[in-house]
């Protein structure tokens, strides 16, 4: 297995990541790792946080225009029967 390598020339990164490192008590290499899957898992939050405000402008949009076309929802006494099965 060949390792892969990171050279960072920006002197600002890498003070940053002594820093890290420092604070954490962890290498230098460690502190790296755990910002960039901190960021990683931000990175998915924000994604789906996204979809669901995506998924939820749908269903705001929907209603409007069955609101504007009379549509109502069914209730559940028109969807099930007496027994709770499906008309």
């Amino acid at each position: 297995m060949s390792m892969a390598t990171m050279n960072i020339k920006d002197p600002a990164i890498h003070a940053a990541a002594r820093q890290l490192a420092r604070a954490r008590g962890v290498s230098m290499t460690e502190a790296v790792r755990q910002a960039i899957q901190e960021a990683l898992a931000k990175e998915v939050v924000v994604r789906d946080e996204a979809w669901v405000e995506r998924i939820l402008s749908l269903g705001r949009q929907t209603r409007a225009k069955a609101d504007a076309l009379g549509i109502r929802p069914l209730t559940d006494d028109e969807i099930y029967d007496e027994r709770g099965l499906p008309r």
